[in-house]
């Protein structure tokens, strides 16, 4: 098991301020690009992860915590971003992020988790039961596989451009 408490807080507290320093002042055919139909641009994932601030992570980890009888979780709405995002910088987005992950970091560490807690259980609607620690090792994993998202993206857009250098680059290659 590689899961550490401290490792993963070390990574969610540097998010906000890698997202900054790749998005902030980004002209919009950077910040609106996607990877065609069905696909995220930067400016909908910040809203997503704004979305999973406010109703994932603590939100959820708290009902596992806690005592109630019920600790199903609500379905999370994978299009609720999109409200989020509307008639909003990209820096209002950034700054907004970063507000929400200081304050729940702030009540995680509070928390003061034992090994008990991280085997505590919660109902994930697809899943099913699901523990603390496993919930706490997807928010970092997600964290990343959203920046990974966004920096694929940025880079795609330059596949064309790179010409016989693209097949060093094993992203801009199909499939």
């Amino acid at each position: 098991m590689n899961f550490r408490l401290n490792r993963s807080i070390a990574i969610l507290e540097r998010a906000p301020e890698t997202y900054k320093a790749l998005l902030y002042n980004l002209s919009e055919d950077w910040i609106y690009i996607d990877e065609g139909e069905d696909s995220w641009n930067p400016h909908e994932i910040m809203g997503h992860l704004i979305l999973g601030e406010q109703t994932d992570w603590i939100p959820r980890t708290r009902i596992m915590l806690s005592d109630l009888e019920d600790k199903a979780f609500t379905p999370f709405d994978m299009h609720g971003h999109l409200e989020i995002c509307k008639g909003k910088t990209m820096e209002q987005l950034v700054d907004e992020f970063t507000r929400l992950r200081s304050l729940n970091l702030k009540e995680l560490i509070s928390w003061n988790l034992s090994e008990a807690d991280l085997s505590r259980t919660g109902i994930h609607p697809e899943f099913g039961t699901i523990t603390v620690r496993q919930h706490l090792a997807t928010w970092v994993v997600h964290d990343l596989s959203h920046l990974n998202q966004i920096t694929r993206v940025m880079a795609k857009h330059y596949r064309n451009d790179v010409g016989p250098w693209t097949k060093y680059f094993r992203l801009l290659k199909d499939g």
